[in-house]
């Protein structure tokens, strides 16, 4: 089983770029509707894919625009938390050590998703 996070963008075209900037995101692939907008996109990051598109006021999952949270396992805490800062990434919570042994931080894209990565990979744990 795969699981590949999905988010709906008001700005998808803008979120592809900030996640580009911010996070180090290279785009799989982007597909276009018949009016411009980002249909379907897929991004590649940190050993996952995202995929995401283009927010719809009648879509069939309603609205859920900036209501997510996820979480990426990475090595480097510090630098991609500068490059997030960089970006204009909304800071949450700055680098600190965890009691459990990871290094954390925590931001927010423009539109409201709340991003935190660490050293901890639930992977390396079983």
């Amino acid at each position: 089983m795969g699981i590949y996070p999905a988010l709906h963008y008001r700005d998808a075209r803008a979120a592809i770029d900030f996640l580009q900037r911010a996070f180090g995101f290279e785009p799989v692939q982007v597909h276009e509707d018949g009016d411009g907008r980002v249909a379907h996109a897929e991004l590649r990051a940190a050993g996952g894919l995202l995929m995401l598109g283009s927010h719809e006021e009648a879509g069939r999952l309603g609205d859920h625009t900036g209501q997510s949270w996820l979480y990426v396992s990475v090595p480097e805490v510090d630098e991609l938390f500068a490059r997030a800062r960089g970006a204009g990434a909304e800071v949450v919570m700055e680098p600190q050590d965890q009691d459990y042994g990871s290094r954390d931080m925590s931001v927010r894209d423009p539109e409201g998703n709340l991003w935190s990565f660490g050293t901890y990979d639930p992977e390396d744990a079983r």
